[in-house]
């Protein structure tokens, strides 16, 4: 089982791709496992995201609990970072 902390960040790195790649059905579909292990091994729901000049916020509900995390925007950016730097390697597959 992954940590919580684990899954956000891994949920968070790859919705950043996902938002600047709407496209990508790869990195969709990698979105929506790492949200399949929040809500099934976490029980996490209602994920909601902001950001500004220096880290990323989550806010979730975990049971009856509002929880909240920050995220260095260096270390979310780095694969989306990475695939604008070598694009050929990175195609989007999108859905047909």
């Amino acid at each position: 089982m992954q940590s919580l902390q684990d899954a956000l960040y891994n949920w968070l790195t790859i919705k950043v791709v996902c938002d600047a790649r709407p496209d990508d059905a790869a990195a969709i579909e990698t979105r929506d496992f790492f949200e399949e292990i929040l809500a099934s091994q976490h029980h996490v729901s209602s994920i909601e995201t902001t950001t500004d000049d220096v880290m990323y916020y989550v806010s979730y509900q975990q049971g009856n609990e509002t929880k909240k995390g920050r995220y260095p925007r260096e270390l979310i950016e780095i694969m989306l970072n990475q695939i604008n730097l070598e694009p050929d390697k990175y195609k989007d597959y999108p859905n047909d």
